[in-house]
């Protein structure tokens, strides 16, 4: 016989899929009081749809958005006004980033797609002196306290996907149309590679699955 524990995760799951909601655009205001309220130059890595690059364009001169996805950098151009400090360019990351540097470089949702280590040490040097890195990423909950934190988000993650779409179902949101791979690393294997590569980086376990990691380079 099915536990009710698990009709009930099953029953969540199926709520969800009809209530969607954007967990990563969830920490974009988030991102954006990490940085100053002006500055040069930003890097947005994964871009996706362009969401975050253009809300970095109200406080940047110019942002460089870059995706791997042909066609969703397409979209982004698309949805981005001409007016906007905001150009979407398809490349690989981290080999073919461009160089800057950058006041500023963010990466939301990506970072477990890509080599951890080449990655960080790329961003790393493609920061301006003073410059801050933001990233938004995913974890592998290995630890009590990983499975409890996933625990505590399932009720709001439900409550946000039933007022956001005003108790209606929805189809999810362009920018989650791309299915995000699982991520491979644990969330204390990221802490301790982060703050070899990175001195003084601060990292924290967040609700809806994701954690955060912030750096500014002396």
């Amino acid at each position: 016989m099915t536990s009710l524990p698990h009709r009930i995760l099953q029953a969540l799951d199926r709520f969800n899929a009809a209530h969607p909601w954007d967990h990563n655009a969830h920490y974009h205001r988030w991102i954006l009081r990490q940085l100053p309220s002006r500055f040069g130059s930003a890097l947005d890595v994964g871009c996706g749809t362009g969401d975050l690059a253009r809300l970095l364009a109200t406080r940047a001169d110019e942002v460089h958005g870059v995706d791997s996805d042909p066609v969703i950098v397409s979209r982004a151009r698309r949805l981005t006004p001409e007016a906007t400090a905001a150009s979407f360019t398809v490349a690989d990351a981290p080999t073919e980033l461009p160089a800057g540097p950058h006041d500023a470089i963010t990466c939301v949702a990506t970072l477990h797609h890509l080599p951890f280590t080449e990655a960080l040490d790329t961003f790393r040097g493609h920061l301006a002196p003073g410059g801050t890195l933001v990233v938004v990423g995913l974890f592998r909950p290995r630890t009590a306290t990983d499975h409890l934190l996933g625990a505590a988000a399932v009720l709001p993650n439900a409550a946000i996907g039933w007022l956001k779409n005003r108790g209606r179902a929805a189809a999810p949101p362009t920018s989650m149309t791309a299915r995000t791979r699982p991520a491979d690393l644990a969330f204390r294997d990221i802490a301790a590679q982060a703050q070899f590569l990175l001195p003084g980086a601060r990292l924290r376990r967040r609700l809806f699955w994701r954690y955060t990691l912030t750096w500014r380079r002396p």
